[in-house]
């Protein structure tokens, strides 16, 4: 997408990346986000916390990738997160369900090991905001965010107000180019 910006014998890899940097960071760039909820009971009639984030990354000016509904099954989970991560496409995967403690939550365990690298701060920052609204329940819920083939996974509960959370408070600002002092957006692109 940059090539052309300075001749090649002045672009180094250090200086491609600073390159891309400065200009996604003046426009936004829309991003390719898969949607997937994980839910033994949703359908796409019931699934509101899917629809939610469908929208509020529309309404953000992202493109809808995918969207898919898949038992809260590890195997299969993991199989179509896989999918996206292979995907050259599919730049951000958000997950919903499957991150508590019931007997079939197993998002986590699903996702976190196609990690290329964790994001540890986000289920960090997003059990602290989660706290101000449900007290100390919030140290049930196992979000969790990786990076896996310069593709951005979030996974977060299944309830409607913790999507709100996650989106509006975190994953919106970190997936906008023209968010400072940093975001996410040039290390996917890159």
């Amino acid at each position: 997408m940059f090539k052309n910006v300075l001749p090649k014998t002045l672009i180094s890899n250090v200086g491609l990346n600073k390159i891309m940097t400065q200009q996604l960071s003046k426009k936004f760039v829309p991003l390719s986000i898969a949607v997937l909820t994980v839910s033994d009971t949703r359908d796409e009639s019931t699934d509101k916390s899917g629809k939610q984030l469908v929208s509020l990354l529309q309404d953000a000016g992202h493109i809808l990738a995918h969207k898919e509904i898949v038992k809260d099954d590890i195997y299969a989970i993991r199989a179509s997160v896989s999918n996206w991560i292979f995907d050259t496409k599919v730049n951000v995967i958000i997950t919903t369900g499957g991150t508590g403690f019931a007997g079939r939550d197993s998002t986590p365990e699903a996702v976190s090991v196609l990690f290329d690298k964790n994001i540890d701060g986000f289920g960090e920052l997003f059990r602290q905001l989660s706290y101000q609204e449900i007290s100390t329940s919030t140290i049930q819920s196992r979000v969790l965010g990786g990076i896996a083939n310069k593709t951005l996974i979030f996974s977060l509960p299944g309830s409607t107000n913790a999507c709100l959370t996650g989106w509006n408070k975190i994953i919106k600002d970190q997936i906008d180019s023209t968010n400072k002092p940093c975001n996410f957006v040039a290390h996917i692109l890159e």
